[in-house]
């Protein structure tokens, strides 16, 4: 096969299309929801179960992160997309609201496997100091599937019926799994990686990190204090996403009084506020390091950063121009994945190649329990309380996950 320049970023740009299907197949659900609830006869409660399946499902992250260390990306990720994507088809087929729990549920245990096989992607595939930017090109994909939901749902109800857009999302994850299966190969095993770049990714590695064994030492992992360190700042960063994703269109509407149309005007914002942190995030890490930083603490300095950006969400409920609380609500979504793709990718700094996807996991499921306990609190004290004391609590929460990466990690020999 001829040799290509720059293989690693065919491969990443490759896996950005399955973040992208990822988060559309998952936000297929709540833009649709309005004309399912009322074919269906589902409620409100029953709709809270669905989509409270699919966060328990997720949040077993670690059981597909230690998959992928054990059988590899290769297999085990072409496994994980071609399931999601059959139960994706399958949400155009059910009827009743346990139906569609079980299918959200059975949806998340599969798609949790998108972020821990990203960072195992990165680990193996770029030097450290490209590791930044690699991770945040593929976080770009989380967001852009979310904003592809929209107009798809409203062509599938136009032309044919909201189930048209689960077959169609459903299509594109078996697409793409025949386009992962043609052009993936490991490293060592890539017909069209040039020795030039094999050896710059190699030589750009710490050989600490670059490990092969058999079976990844799970007990080895679960007592490292780099591991929690990083679940902990993952659990207190990640419910400002779930705010985003599953409130904001509420508060709006509720605080704000927008209508449709100034929701489908507005909304999106915070969404791409958030693919350009994606891209800070790492430009601050590459800052820092030409003046002398050292990695892992460059990515501290850089989540710090955005931690501190954060505390803008704190007066978003006490701007009177509902334009400054979008404008604010973007400054959120900015500065959350600032330091939100910076602690992920602090896992291929800190753990060896062979359990990066494990750890990755784990500090998903953490992440994905704080979007869940933040949620509930939230739906049960929002009409007592208002949302007011929420944003203040989101403005402060990352500044103890700084904290957590100051303090407790470790930088590896």
């Amino acid at each position: 096969m001829r040799r290509f320049p720059y293989i690693r970023w065919t491969i990443i740009g490759l896996f950005v299309g399955a973040m992208v299907i990822n988060y559309l197949t998952r936000s297929i659900l709540g833009v649709a929801a309005p004309a399912i609830m009322a074919e269906q006869h589902i409620s409100s409660a029953q709709y809270s179960w669905i989509t409270g399946a699919f966060q328990l499902g997720i949040m077993f992250q670690p059981v597909a992160g230690y998959l992928l260390d054990l059988i590899g990306l290769k297999v085990g990720f072409t496994l994980f997309v071609a399931v999601w994507s059959l139960i994706t088809m399958g949400h155009g087929l059910a009827t009743g609201w346990m139906g569609f729990a079980g299918l959200r549920g059975a949806l998340g245990l599969v798609e949790g496997s998108a972020q821990p096989a990203g960072m195992k992607l990165v680990a193996e595939w770029f030097p450290a100091r490209e590791r930044g930017v690699a991770g945040g090109i593929y976080q770009i994909g989380a967001s852009f599937g979310a904003v592809f939901a929209p107009p798809l749902v409203a062509w599938a109800v136009l032309n044919h019926s909201w189930r048209a857009a689960f077959f169609v999302a459903g299509g594109l994850g078996l697409l793409w799994v025949i386009a992962w299966l043609l052009w993936y190969a490991p490293p060592g095993r890539h017909r069209a990686l040039s020795e030039r770049e094999r050896t710059l990714i190699v030589e750009g590695q710490e050989a600490a990190l670059a490990k092969r064994r058999r079976r990844p030492p799970l007990r080895e992992l679960l007592g490292q204090r780099n591991l929690w360190a990083i679940a902990g700042a993952r659990f207190l960063a990640d419910p400002v996403w779930g705010m985003l994703s599953l409130w904001m269109p509420l508060y709006l509407v509720q605080a704000r009084h927008f209508d449709l149309t100034q929701i489908a005007m507005f909304a999106w914002l915070p969404f791409l506020a958030a693919d350009l942190g994606c891209l800070f995030g790492p430009a601050v890490v590459a800052w820092l390091q030409r003046r002398g930083i050292s990695l892992v603490d460059a990515r501290r300095g850089a989540f710090t950063v955005g931690a501190v950006l954060m505390t803008g969400m704190m007066f978003v409920g006490t701007v009177t121009s509902p334009i400054a609380a979008v404008a604010l609500l973007c400054l959120g979504g900015f500065a959350h994945q600032t330091l939100s793709v910076t602690v992920i990718t602090m896992s291929s700094d800190l753990f060896p190649q062979d359990q990066v996807a494990t750890a990755t996991g784990v500090s998903g499921t953490a992440a994905n329990l704080g979007v869940l306990i933040f949620t509930l609190v939230l739906g049960s004290m929002v009409d007592q309380v208002g949302y007011q004391p929420f944003f203040i609590l989101l403005g402060l929460l990352d500044l103890v996950g700084a904290a957590l990466l100051w303090t407790l990690v470790r930088k590896t020999a």
